[in-house]
């Protein structure tokens, strides 16, 4: 079963760029279906995007696509969340979770990593 290691997060302002990373490790990455999560205080946790098995189909929550960009390397066995254009809106803890055969995964399944917090000020 893989684990996962968030890294990246930060405290940024608002127009900023920040790149998340999900280190795995115990098995290939691109065997799982990889998801980056987010909560902030208050509210239910959304799924930001999703990399399927394979890395070839990609998806993005309307809230961050044209601004958000999830990637894999799989040299480094590592998946990326590219984040541009921030928003105040999108200050919240993310998470990485990786799990097979369903995709995306729902709470409680597959590998999730402990987290990394995004603070975005206007």
């Amino acid at each position: 079963q893989v684990q996962v290691v968030e890294s990246g997060g930060g405290s940024v302002q608002a127009g900023g760029s920040l790149r998340l990373s999900c280190v795995a490790s115990g098995d290939t990455v691109n065997r799982y279906c990889t998801n980056w999560f987010r909560q902030a205080p208050g509210k239910e946790r959304e799924r930001v995007a999703t990399i399927y098995i394979g890395g070839a189909t990609l998806w993005h929550a309307d809230s961050v696509k044209g601004r958000f960009t999830i990637s894999q390397d799989y040299a480094k066995n590592t998946v990326y969340l590219q984040m541009n254009s921030l928003k105040v809106e999108d200050t919240a803890m993310y998470y990485c979770a990786a799990g097979r055969p369903t995709c995306p995964i729902g709470p409680g399944e597959g590998s999730w990593g402990q987290g990394t917090q995004v603070t975005v000020s206007s």
